[in-house]
């Protein structure tokens, strides 16, 4: 029985490395050829290990989001007030000041969402779970006394994801940071 050759890189280094490719080309600029250059592998391996280009584009949507979530519940979670924490996971988010890439999931449902029910799926996904978590991060506050008893943590936390969402495209045509910040602190001033 003959055995295949093994493989030379780590997927999810791989992965990982894809994701940063189709955040900054998006699906339909990124090449095959493009992504197997990017990882540092054959087109055979690319197709061997990932079964074709969309496939690709799922796993590094599903990682990307994962990885958004992971890191908005661990920067929300711990002592002290939370409203700075909410402003500062709102600007990571949008990408406001590290880059111009906006964000992946947001991207992908621009260019892609009305035809792929997956990429729209992870995307639903990923809003439900931000604004649950904007929602739990809006109601300690709102225990804590830092929002007034009259606030309504649902509400605030549906504007607080719409308000990401546009300054994330914003960020994205290259709007001012300044502007963008301002747009985050208003929408925050309201909750």
């Amino acid at each position: 029985m003959a055995m295949g050759r093994p493989m030379k890189f780590e997927a999810g280094e791989a992965l990982d490395k894809a994701v940063e490719v189709f955040w900054q080309r998006g699906f339909a600029a990124t090449t095959p050829q493009a992504l197997a250059d990017e990882l540092g592998i054959g087109r055979g391996s690319l197709y061997n290990t990932f079964k074709s280009k969309h496939h690709l584009f799922n796993l590094a949507l599903h990682r990307y989001s994962a990885s958004r979530i992971t890191a908005l519940a661990a920067g929300l979670e711990g002592p002290g007030p939370i409203l700075p924490r909410l402003r500062e996971a709102m600007r990571t988010l949008a990408g406001i000041g590290d880059h111009r890439y906006g964000c992946l999931i947001v991207n992908s449902v621009a260019e892609l969402g009305s035809t792929d029910e997956g990429v729209a799926d992870v995307a639903k996904d990923l809003f439900l779970q931000i604004e649950h978590t904007f929602r739990a991060a809006l109601e300690r506050a709102r225990t804590t006394g830092e929002l007034t008893p009259d606030r309504v943590p649902a509400d605030s936390a549906s504007a607080l994801l719409a308000a990401v969402i546009g300054t994330s495209v914003l960020a994205k045509s290259g709007a001012d940071p300044t502007q963008l910040n301002r747009i985050l602190d208003a929408t925050l001033k309201d909750v």
